[in-house]
């Protein structure tokens, strides 16, 4: 199943069942909202009980829906993770996961504009697959991982090379959080929906051309073992957001390079979920 969060009439963020073209709240199917809590504390096996809809209850999709999760606790992202990007850009294969984060302020929804900002000249696309946790995390096994996990969602960890490694001591936080540097959407796809994260396509289409392309196969670290080595460090909670890495072909490894300019259209497309679009303009 796939779920996402839209904006109703009134104003208010709700979930709902997602459909590609078409959107079903479950506040239609329950008779009232439920909130993100409650969401979780349900889990998947209730989310895939529920009954399937009639036509009568669908809505068209929303040309910019929120970001599944609200809030996360932590976003948490790995680089230098696909061994086929580490090598185009001449770093050594890491032997130990490269974590960095980014605040809430950078998450935005499918739909959401990329606001390039003045002080960056450098601003480079990454498509990547994210994790959502479900529930909490400490010091698990790798055998034990994927217990834990409540989904996966496209995302775009837009990057400021020139903060990111043009400022004194290298600014990794600093070039990935400006605010709207992390789109995540249209959707949150249940593990069940996706019982195979190993083996899915990732590509990014820059203005309709397709500039990354790899599957998570190339993933130096795989997904089972980010969950815990990262587990051994911090607490993982439920919608916490686990960036995977990026493909190849990302702008600052182009040449020329390639940086995001206003009017440009970002499209992360992941097998199994769909495509997450934002476009960019100037702040």
């Amino acid at each position: 199943m796939a779920i996402c969060r839209f904006t109703d009439e009134n104003g208010h963020s709700q979930f709902a069942i997602y459909d590609r073209e078409r959107i079903c709240p479950l506040s239609t199917l329950l008779g009232k909202p439920i909130d993100q809590t409650q969401l979780f504390s349900r889990g998947n096996k209730w989310l895939e009980s529920l009954p399937a809809p009639t036509e009568s209850q669908w809505l068209t999709t929303p040309s910019t829906l929120l970001p599944p999760i609200a809030d996360p606790d932590k976003i948490i992202c790995i680089g230098l993770n696909y061994r086929d990007h580490a090598l185009e850009t001449g770093s050594e294969i890491p032997t130990e996961p490269v974590v960095f984060s980014k605040f809430n302020t950078a998450l935005i929804g499918h739909g959401d504009a990329i606001r390039l900002p003045k002080i960056a000249t450098k601003v480079d696309y990454e498509a990547e697959l994210v994790v959502v946790i479900g529930k909490k995390a400490k010091q698990v096994s790798p055998n034990d991982a994927m217990q834990y996990v409540m989904g996966y969602s496209c995302g775009h960890d837009v990057s400021a090379r020139d903060w990111q490694k043009g400022r004194p001591g290298g600014q990794w936080l600093l070039g990935k959080t400006f605010d709207t540097f992390a789109p995540v959407g249209p959707c949150l796809v249940t593990t069940a929906e996706m019982p195979n994260p190993s083996r899915v396509r990732v590509r990014m289409h820059l203005n309709g051309e397709t500039v990354q392309e790899s599957t998570t196969e190339q993933l130096i670290f795989s997904i089972p073992e980010l969950i815990s080595h990262l587990s051994n460090i911090v607490t993982l909670k439920p919608g916490d957001l686990i960036f995977t890495g990026t493909p190849p072909g990302v702008g600052v490894a182009r040449k020329p390079p390639v940086f995001l300019k206003a009017g440009d259209t970002c499209s992360v497309e992941i097998e199994g979920i769909g495509t997450l679009t934002n476009s960019c303009v100037d702040d």
